[in-house]
């Protein structure tokens, strides 16, 4: 960490908020490409549970994973608040649905402290980096990369290339 001249000013990071069911999660700005109203999705066979499908956002495939099913974590109903979260994991695009985006917060790394050993759920642990202290809330950071593994990264590429393919029983 660089010091400022003055050396009082902290260091910030901008996060991404939003919502799954109950709780806040953020995520660095700098890892999300944009954030779209939920589109339609079109589900792909046999894909893992928490992957929602493949959607066509302005001319590029991307596939869409349901956040809540990825973390466990019980979800609001679709809504017209619902999002797609665009994030690039591991040099891939994919899209995260989450229930609602709330704001773009800037956060001082000073209040950015390690999940406790003590939360119990494993998936909880395996994808939350850190907590965000705010003056009334608490603000759970996840892992993108620790959302899809490497493996599963390589399978929703081998979906979304799959999907480009020409159909054959296209319509002139």
């Amino acid at each position: 960490m660089h010091n400022t001249e003055t050396g009082k000013q902290a260091e910030i990071i901008q996060l991404v908020v939003f919502r799954l069911g109950d709780e806040e999660f953020g995520v660095q700005i700098n890892k999300v490409k944009e954030i779209v109203r939920l589109i339609p999705i079109t589900p792909i066979p046999k894909a893992p549970k928490f992957i929602e499908g493949i959607v066509n956002l302005r001319g590029e495939i991307l596939a869409v994973i349901d956040l809540s099913k990825r973390l466990d974590i019980p979800s609001k109903p679709r809504s017209e608040r619902t999002r797609i979260v665009v994030i690039e994991i591991n040099e891939n695009i994919v899209g995260m649905i989450v229930d609602e985006v709330s704001e773009v917060l800037n956060i001082p790394l000073s209040n950015i402290e390690k999940t406790p050993q003590v939360i119990e759920s494993d998936i909880k642990q395996k994808y939350i980096t850190s907590v965000g202290k705010l003056k009334d809330r608490l603000l759970i950071l996840i892992d993108l990369a620790a959302i899809l593994s490497l493996k599963e990264v390589e399978e929703v590429k081998n979906l979304e290339i799959k999907k480009t393919t020409p159909e054959k029983n296209s319509k002139s």
